[in-house]
């Protein structure tokens, strides 16, 4: 989701759109975990878990679909109009998950806050654009 909304506003400011249609009401919400912090939670899953029960990584936060998308917006320079499209599908009501097995059994609790992980992978994005134009 969050590449494709970057994409998307990124393609819509340098096309000067004045607006962007977001599928669902953007009353969703989801929970996002930075890549770095799951490639760290694998590394502890393989080293500490002695359980084949299922355990949940994640950051344990959410956020709803209308901010994400304002946030998307503004760090990649769009400034028209963020549209959410009802007719489309919202999906799921929230996606959060309970990561207190995460904690218990193997230590991990995800380092990387939310915002800092979008802004790296806003950065990251918008270079690839850049040297791939």
């Amino acid at each position: 989701m969050i590449p494709a909304l970057i994409r998307k506003f990124r393609d819509a400011a340098a096309r000067s759109d004045a607006t962007v249609d977001v599928w669902g009401t953007g009353d969703a919400t989801r929970e996002f975990l930075f890549v770095e912090d799951g490639a760290r939670a694998i590394q502890l899953a393989a080293e500490r878990l002695g359980t084949v029960e299922p355990v949940n990584v994640g950051s344990g936060a959410e956020i709803s679909i209308a901010e994400l998308a304002r946030l998307i917006a503004e760090r990649v320079g769009f400034r028209g109009e963020i549209r959410f499209d009802a007719s489309q599908p919202d999906g799921q009501p929230r996606r959060r998950l309970d990561v207190t097995r995460a904690r218990d059994l193997m230590g991990f609790v995800a380092e990387v806050p939310f915002a800092e992980g979008l802004e790296r992978t806003i950065t990251w994005h918008l270079s690839r654009a850049r040297a791939t134009a």
